[in-house]
């Protein structure tokens, strides 16, 4: 399968994933809208989240990858199998230890993520009954995490990308159906949020095992004591253990700034929470789709181009990555810059979602926008890193751009309130990527190809265009007015996404790009 096709069938899938997952998050708007309960249930969900992309999606993918494509391109399946079956073992003994833990050590979770919410006590008890709840998420996760690391590296990334489907089909069953049960009962409706996470992880486990015998790399896991000290000492458990020390670091680093940001948010107008969250979900619609979508793809090949010892093609993949990050990361922050407004309020603007909500939402959803090119450039750009086990410089950048996005907290937080906080991670996340990308070129492991200078012209000018189509759009329409239909807001938006498409490609067009080739390439 082509890079292309490849990176295709995952962002597909991450689109059903982030469509379903809009509809997850126009129920819940609609149902609980922005409260107390509400920033209880974000800030819960957030706990086990933060550690999964701490540990699972973070440290140990960072780690695990790599190690797993050299070991297949170099010592073949069967050593790949052992690898899988020793790492598998520590992980689930780990993540037994860190559940139980973790249920313990809820208050002390919730006061250090969001210690505003003591403000409102029934706010900071549900959290607290929230997280024990939800906290068995984080092992569902980081064993989908490793399932994932193996199927991608087989080049099986259609499971690997579908499975978020399921956690997004199970939120919406218990906002819909288990809310109002819960009501009848006399327990707060968004108690039956938790019970949606733990059923959608168990799902995204579940569809993993049939996926990973296809292939014949189901691990075994052992039990034993004396399985579990076999299994740390191998070889390739004590180099993933070497890598992750960094890697956890950096991904700390981009975590503690999460945690930094919930907690000033929970400081400020309640509903803060709630708004930074409904606007992230929008954001990850391009992040994902496009961001995460190539750095899945690219990782373990460009592990296996290093490995090789093929500098031409390692290189090759990052421009090619880089290419799409310009072609398509570009309008979509336009989109979030100059058409917010519109989507936060087709989106989220019914039942208790307000008109103030819709207003506080489209502010940090801009906010995001502006760093939207940055943050995908890095999906592309750290795993270049990782694939050279080199998980050091990431860290050392990753560093430098949290001290600089606190302190640009202190300057935009009380001019933006909450949407300054979404500016700082822009403004941080352009900086992460531009250090990340003079790392490479001074390294000589980046050579940019012909024609680079083409494409961005051609692409500056659709992007013109482009702004001044949904400058129009959002001006034209009243958006949060009263008279206006949710069918109506609908309508008018379908209208921008197409004459979008239409005006961005019909201009690249014009100019003479071709995107066949583009894509060959």
């Amino acid at each position: 399968m082509s890079l292309f096709k490849s990176a295709s069938t995952v962002s597909l899938f991450t689109l059903a994933s982030r469509i379903t997952g809009l509809v997850r998050e126009l129920l819940m708007a609609s149902t609980f809208g922005a409260s107390a309960l509400t920033d209880a249930f974000n800030v819960a969900f957030r706990i086990p989240n933060l550690l999964r992309r701490l540990f699972a999606e973070g440290a140990f993918s960072q780690a695990f990858v790599p190690v797993l494509a050299a070991t297949r391109e170099t010592d073949g399946d069967d050593a790949t199998r052992a690898l899988v079956a020793q790492v598998a073992t520590v992980l689930v003994w780990a993540l037994l230890i860190t559940c139980v833990l973790g249920v313990l050590a809820a208050p002390l979770l919730v006061w250090a993520m969001a210690s505003g919410l003591q403000q409102n006590p029934q706010g900071f008890d549900a959290a607290v009954v929230l997280t024990r709840w939800m906290f068995p998420y984080i092992g569902f996760m980081s064993l989908v995490a490793l399932s994932a690391g193996v199927l991608n590296t087989w080049k099986r990334f259609a499971v690997p990308a579908a499975t978020p489907v399921l956690l997004n089909v199970a939120m919406i069953g218990a906002a819909w159906l288990g809310a109002p049960q819960f009501e009848r009962w006399g327990l707060p409706p968004i108690y039956a949020m938790a019970g949606g996470v733990l059923l959608g992880g168990l799902l995204q486990l579940g569809v993993q095992i049939p996926a990973l015998l296809r292939i014949g790399m189901l691990p075994r896991i052992g039990w034993r004591w004396g399985a579990v000290r076999a299994a740390w000492q191998h070889p390739g458990t004590r180099r993933i253990a070497t890598l992750m020390l960094p890697a956890l670091l950096g991904v700390s680093v981009a975590q503690i700034s999460l945690l930094i940001n919930t907690q000033i948010a929970s400081h400020l107008a309640t509903g803060s929470v709630s708004w930074l969250t409904y606007a992230d979900r929008l954001m990850e619609f391009p992040t994902a789709m496009l961001g995460v979508a190539l750095g899945v793809v690219l990782l373990p090949q460009l592990a296996a181009a290093k490995a090789a010892d093929d500098a031409a093609r390692y290189s090759g993949l990052i421009d090619w990555g880089l290419r799409w990050v310009l072609l398509l990361a570009l309008p979509s922050a336009l989109g979030l810059l100059l058409f917010a407004e519109p989507l936060v309020a087709v989106l989220y603007h019914y039942g208790r979602f307000s008109a103030t909500d819709v207003q506080q939402t489209t502010l940090a959803l801009m906010g995001y926008g502006v760093g939207l090119i940055g943050l995908i450039a890095i999906k592309i750009l750290a795993p270049a890193f990782y694939a050279r086990q080199d998980i050091r410089t990431p860290v050392k950048i990753a560093v430098v751009v949290l001290i600089v996005t606190q302190l640009l907290n202190t300057v935009l937080v009380p001019h933006f309130a909450h949407a300054g906080l979404a500016l700082s991670i822009s403004l941080g996340a352009w900086l992460n990527a531009g250090w990340l990308l003079v790392g490479l070129r001074r390294r000589g492991a980046y050579q940019p190809q012909a024609g680079w200078w083409r494409l961005i012209v051609q692409v500056l000018l659709a992007s013109a265009l482009l702004a001044v189509w949904l400058w129009w759009l959002q001006n034209h329409v009243p958006w949060t007015a009263p008279d206006l239909s949710r069918w109506q807001r609908a309508g008018w938006v379908l209208l921008g996404i197409a004459g979008s498409a239409a005006v961005y490609f019909g201009v690249l067009l014009a100019c003479g790009l071709k995107l066949r080739q583009f894509v060959r390439k």
